[in-house]
């Protein structure tokens, strides 16, 4: 993958703790009776103010880790980056107010290749299928939220390749076609699997994918590195898909998010704090 610049972190501390409050349906009169905390204090905190005190009674009563909360919010950690020497390309494209991120494999000896999303646009995958020569199989969605498949309709004309998505969550894309759980594809000798870690959105999938440099796992916005996406209705159905589904992957599985930087499962069950002890 080429050097490009740092991707901030998605979500800060305060991010954190209001998707785990909000998820967890716990009034803020009801949390700060709870941690002991007075209304005016907890406001602070979850307006940005470092009190670490504060932080490790509200990652208690919230279910996080107290370490990692406390780490977030003092800017310790950043993810180390795994190198993949080829087969594998991350975009990451301006969407509104924020960055968005999407993936190319490719098999090195047929190449063949499979994109996951589109992001903002698709213009940089686009380039780079040509410049090294690459036939788009398979466009796969994590789910079909507007800043993820925005420019769906150029990458499947301009190549040519199946559009793919799950059951829960069919592409309203002309011709797309639909997969159930445990689906498997190949890319010559690359093999990718689905995984319904639905939550944020009705169909959210992961796709594991083995025959890289490292196992990845394209994990759309169910997990970000440091935090995991929100949902302010199955917050807890989301929780559960990822921690059955993705923390049981390898420990070395490079987790590519829909937005923010590439992480590792090991990483995030030590740093993230919504899984971390």
């Amino acid at each position: 993958m080429p050097s490009m610049a740092r991707i901030p972190l998605e979500d800060n501390f305060t991010d954190v703790i209001r998707k785990a409050q909000r998820g967890r349906k716990i009034p803020d009169k009801v949390l700060a009776t709870q941690t002991g905390l007075d209304p005016a204090e907890l406001a602070a905190v979850k307006a940005g103010k470092v009190d670490d005190t504060a932080l490790r009674r509200l990652a208690r009563h919230l279910r996080l880790g107290p370490n990692a909360l406390e780490s977030l919010a003092h800017n310790r950690w950043y993810p180390e980056q795994s190198a993949f020497p080829r087969g594998f390309m991350m975009f990451n494209t301006p969407y509104e107010d924020m960055f968005v991120n999407s993936y190319l494999v490719w098999d090195t000896k047929t190449k063949r290749a499979a994109a996951f999303d589109t992001g903002a646009t698709c213009e940089p995958m686009l380039t780079e299928i040509e410049s090294a020569g690459l036939k788009l199989q398979y466009i796969f969605l994590t789910h079909t939220h507007r800043d993820h498949i925005a420019d769906l309709a150029r990458l499947a004309a301009a190549t040519g390749a199946e559009v793919w998505a799950s059951e829960r969550e069919p592409s309203d894309h002309p011709g797309a076609k639909t997969f159930k759980e445990n689906a498997h594809f190949h890319i010559g000798e690359l093999a990718i699997k689905t995984l319904f870690t639905w939550g944020h959105s009705p169909g959210m999938t992961t796709y594991f994918v083995t025959g890289l440099s490292w196992p990845l796992a394209v994990v759309g916005d169910a997990i970000f590195a440091g935090s995991m996406g929100g949902s302010a209705t199955h917050f807890i159905d989301q929780y559960q898909n990822n921690y059955s589904k993705i923390l049981t992957l390898p420990r070395d599985t490079v987790l590519a998010c829909g937005h923010g930087p590439l992480t590792t499962l090991a990483q995030e069950k030590k740093h993230n704090p919504f899984f971390a002890p």
